[in-house]
């Protein structure tokens, strides 16, 4: 088990965004896109664009999953019984590396803890730090329920993501109430059961209607 969840630790490594390569590439693609970079409507817009996916969009891979949690974990209280711990509608933006357009939503987790708990604000981080890069919804899903399950050795973890896609907002798809759901879930909620069926009754109508719950238990 232990060797499993070391496995799944791996990330590949990225380089740190540069913001000076990015204010050139910026400025070459306003050119490319016929503007004239001297106009003054786009003339500091490198620079802003550069400033923001450096601290909003990118700063996820200068964070540690590892830091964020184990600077907070502490001994589960031996009175506990170890009981599901779900924190719900935690709000992200990320963007999609298919088209570089945003996504954003809410993002609800869940553990079981084994020996140790975590404050609830570094879930919160926990999430940015995998959200503020580029990232499927679907692997951000995966990366959250992972780290949880591996860094603080649970039981159990999940993950589940709820998201708007601009890409689908767009006038291609022009489908603007569309949304999208991604669950991710390891250990003992990773199969069927009284433990995944406890975490849907928590989290009640926030999963899709399309998609009852007995529906995936039988999958």
């Amino acid at each position: 088990m232990k060797q499993e969840k070391e496995k799944k630790s791996e990330e590949p490594r990225v380089a740190p965004p540069n913001p000076v390569a990015m204010r050139r590439a910026i400025a070459d693609f306003l050119a490319a896109a016929g503007l004239d970079p001297t106009d003054a409507l786009v003339r500091d817009t490198p620079s802003r664009v550069a400033r923001v996916w450096t601290s909003e969009f990118l700063d996820g891979y200068g964070m540690s999953p590892e830091k964020i949690l184990q600077g907070s974990a502490y001994k589960l209280p031996r009175s506990s019984r170890a009981e599901l711990v779900v924190v719900a509608d935690l709000r992200f933006h990320s963007i999609c590396p298919h088209h570089l357009l945003p996504y954003e939503g809410r993002a609800h987790l869940a553990y079981q803890p084994s020996k140790t708990v975590v404050g609830f604000g570094r879930l919160t981080q926990l999430v940015d730090c995998f959200a503020h890069r580029l990232v499927l919804q679907e692997a951000l899903a995966q990366n959250v329920a992972s780290a949880l399950y591996r860094i603080l050795d649970c039981s159990a973890a999940a993950c589940i993501v709820e998201a708007r896609q601009a890409c689908l907002r767009l006038a291609e798809h022009g489908q603007s109430d569309a949304r999208t759901f991604s669950e991710a879930y390891e250990g003992a909620l990773s199969r069927p059961g009284d433990l995944r069926r406890e975490l849907w009754a928590r989290l009640g109508t926030r999963r899709p209607q399309s998609e009852p719950f007995e529906g995936r238990e039988s999958e």
